[in-house]
């Protein structure tokens, strides 16, 4: 008898295999002369050869689909086992705005007219700024975006980088290596990411450096190629920081830059590096720049009314 053996690389066998290994039982029922066992990461199956050729190429089918949609149920195995072509089964992610499907199939889409006009404007400029207060879905919509590229293999890495506790990177008097001091200043885009992609795979793609998050200083000195690029929170940028990020631009890169002028933490008399930008670049083509405001808020309600309330009062002692 001929023994075939399938290894779930980047993908979790529990939600591959379903609640009580149900996505299993339904593959045993397409395939009920073949003997289907499902153990840990690995799916072997046993009987004749052409059989096992086609259980092969179905399985490549569902764990691409299983890469692409983040999820597989009774519907999607149907449709993967009994189509002649992707097309047939696959529901293109343009169709509705979506970007990409995330962790158990979430949605990711633009939720405002700003976050809409921020896809075209990426899709059609090479170098985008998103300005925009907080909760207003620039930065999550550009790591979406990111995702999106890479999965359709369009870039080879996605780079993530923001200026770390200040302009100036201070550091030291924190406690713990470089990774400990780092990681709270990068959350909100770890958190972004792992709304799109499964941890087991996060992982993979971080320790392959595929996915990079690093502080500023990291970039000095590269030239980044065939990656989508993201400099998030660059209202805390010098001069000179802004400078080096926007001359580390390669061949078939991608760079976005998202900030919030209002939310400067720089010392006094030094010029954000995001502002000067703004004014520099506004006429260069192939830029690209959208100005979300408070109704591209997507958080609590609560919000949008902070951020008006804020700015009566910054505006009244400007």
């Amino acid at each position: 008898m001929n023994e075939l053996i399938l290894e779930l690389s980047e993908i979790n066998p529990r939600e591959f295999f379903g609640q009580r290994n149900a996505n299993i039982e339904l593959l045993k029922q397409y395939f009920p002369k073949l003997k289907i066992v499902a153990r840990g990461n690995k799916i072997k199956a046993y009987g004749d050869e052409d059989l096992l050729e086609e259980f092969d190429m179905r399985m490549t089918m569902l764990m691409d689909h299983f890469g692409k949609y983040n999820k597989i149920d009774e519907n999607s195995i149907e449709r993967v086992l009994t189509s002649v072509s992707k097309e047939d089964y696959e529901t293109p992610v343009e169709s509705g705005d979506v970007l990409v499907h995330g962790v158990s199939g979430k949605l990711i889409k633009p939720q405002t007219a700003n976050q809409r006009k921020l896809v075209e404007l990426s899709k059609k400029n090479d170098l985008t700024f998103a300005i925009g207060p907080a909760g207003t879905g620039k930065t999550y919509v550009g790591v979406a975006l990111a995702v999106k590229a890479l999965k359709e293999k369009r870039v080879k890495r996605i780079i993530l980088t923001r200026p770390a506790v200040e302009a100036g990177e201070n550091l030291g008097f924190l406690p713990g290596d470089m990774k400990e001091k780092l990681d709270p200043y990068m959350q909100p885009l770890y958190d972004a990411l792992r709304d799109m992609i499964p941890s087991e795979k996060l992982e993979t793609f971080i320790e392959k450096g595929v996915i990079q998050i690093a502080p500023m200083a990291f970039m000095r000195g590269r030239t980044l190629d065939n990656a989508f690029v993201i400099l998030d929170e660059a209202q805390n940028t010098t001069h000179a920081q802004m400078k080096m990020f926007l001359t580390r631009m390669g061949r078939n890169a991608k760079f976005m830059i998202t900030g919030d002028p209002g939310q400067i933490d720089l010392p006094r008399r030094v010029t954000s590096g995001l502002k000067e930008a703004l004014l520099i670049l506004k006429t260069v083509k192939g830029v690209g720049m959208i100005y979300l405001d408070d109704k591209d808020v997507v958080r609590h309600p609560l919000v949008k009314k902070m951020i008006a309330a804020y700015r009566e009062i910054e505006n009244r002692n400007d």
